[in-house]
């Protein structure tokens, strides 16, 4: 038998090493207190449950959005497309004006909101959270959907969005 060398733990380099892996990026919206609340997500996964459906997410402990947004009866769920590429890091800004601004969005009677734009619409309520470590599991039950396969979703991989080759 061999020895492994080179294996790390150091938070710094997993990190690094985890941001090889791509992964799906979404915004997370919902009317909280009359007003238009977001948060980006890259940490998106579809297809947890088929039936029921269920996607889950994972929040960092100091998000300061996410405490807002837990409390709306419903999140709408946008996985980000390709136009959305130039806007992302205004979604995700620490301010909380004017993320919106530039963006088309849609609003169900629940107060989901939901991006223009994007490839799929999730309406969600949330079904379970785990606590993980520095961040919550978040899984989401599926409540009503829409897909347009005319759109394409952008991935995160190594810190930057990037978009899919056919």
């Amino acid at each position: 038998m061999t020895t492994l060398e080179g294996l790390t733990s150091d938070p710094d380099e997993v990190r690094e090493a985890f941001g090889g892996f791509p992964s799906g990026v979404a915004a997370v919206s919902a009317r909280v207190d009359g007003e238009p609340t977001v948060m980006i997500v890259s940490s998106f996964t579809v297809g947890v449950s088929y039936q029921p459906p269920m996607v889950s997410l994972a929040v960092q402990h100091s998000s300061t959005t996410w405490p807002l947004l837990a409390g709306a009866e419903t999140l709408g769920v946008s996985v980000l497309g390709e136009e959305h590429s130039a806007k992302t890091r205004q979604l995700a800004s620490r301010s909380k004006e004017d993320r919106f601004v530039g963006l088309g969005t849609q609003e169900a009677a629940s107060g989901a909101i939901f991006l223009e734009g994007a490839p799929i619409w999730l309406e969600c309520a949330i079904e379970h959270t785990y606590p993980a470590g520095d961040h919550d599991i978040i899984v989401l039950r599926v409540l009503a959907m829409r897909a347009d396969d005319d759109r394409s979703p952008v991935v995160w991989h190594r810190r930057r969005l990037k978009t899919l080759a056919g």
